[in-house]
C-alpha cells in the first residue's frame, strides 16, 4: 500500500508564507512598502497615522486602554500614555498577533510616577488581536479593551510591522 504525502492546502501555504514574511523580515528589507519616519496616534480620534516626510500615507483604526481619557500615570490605570517615544522592540511571538514595544516610560514618566509614589508601569505595545480571544470579534473592533496598549486588526498589524523600522519615533496625542 502506497502512502501519499499530505498536501498543504493553498490557504495553509499562504498562511505559512505570511508568517515567514512577517517574522523574518524587517521593515528596511520590505522593499515595496513605504517606510514611516514617524507614527502619530490621535487618541481622541482612535487613529494611528504612518507619516513620511511630514505627510500621513496610511491611517488605521485603533483601540486603546479601557480608561482612554488622560495620560498614563501608573501601573494598572488602564490608560494609554501620551507624549513622544520610540518603537524599540518587536515581538513576533507575543500573546497578541505581533507586537511592537513603545519606549514608555520615559525618564520624565518615571520621575513623575516616583514623585507620586507609584510605579509608572510599562510594556506598552502596538499589537494585533489576542491569540486566544475571550470576547467576540465585534467587541475587539468596537471597544477600547487593552490594559493601556494600542490595538489594531491583525491585517493592519502586518502593515504597521512592515512599514515601520526599529527606533521609529511615535507621538501619542490626547
Amino acid at each position: 500500500m502506497l502512502r501519499q504525502k499530505p498536501r498543504i492546502t493553498g490557504l495553509l501555504r499562504g498562511s505559512m508564507m505570511l508568517t515567514l514574511l512577517v517574522c523574518c523580515q524587517h521593515a528596511s528589507q520590505a522593499g515595496e512598502f513605504p517606510i514611516a519616519d514617524k507614527v502619530l496616534i490621535v487618541k481622541a480620534e482612535r487613529k494611528l497615522h504612518l507619516i513620511r516626510n511630514g505627510e500621513s500615507f496610511r491611517t488605521f483604526d485603533i483601540a486603546l486602554g479601557i480608561r482612554p481619557e488622560g495620560d498614563k500615570e501608573r501601573e494598572g490605570d488602564f490608560r494609554t500614555p501620551e507624549g513622544e517615544y520610540r518603537l524599540d522592540t518587536r515581538n513576533p511571538n507575543s500573546e497578541y498577533f505581533l507586537s511592537i514595544r513603545v519606549s514608555y516610560p520615559s525618564p520624565d514618566d518615571v520621575r513623575d510616577a516616583l514623585s507620586k509614589g507609584v510605579d509608572p508601569g510599562g510594556a506598552i505595545m502596538i499589537h494585533g488581536q489576542p491569540n486566544e480571544p475571550t470576547r467576540s470579534e465585534a467587541y475587539y473592533r468596537t471597544q477600547d479593551w487593552t490594559n493601556g496598549c494600542i490595538a489594531v486588526s491583525n491585517s493592519d498589524m502586518i502593515d504597521i510591522w512592515l512599514m515601520t523600522d526599529d527606533n521609529t519615533p511615535i507621538e501619542i496625542q490626547p
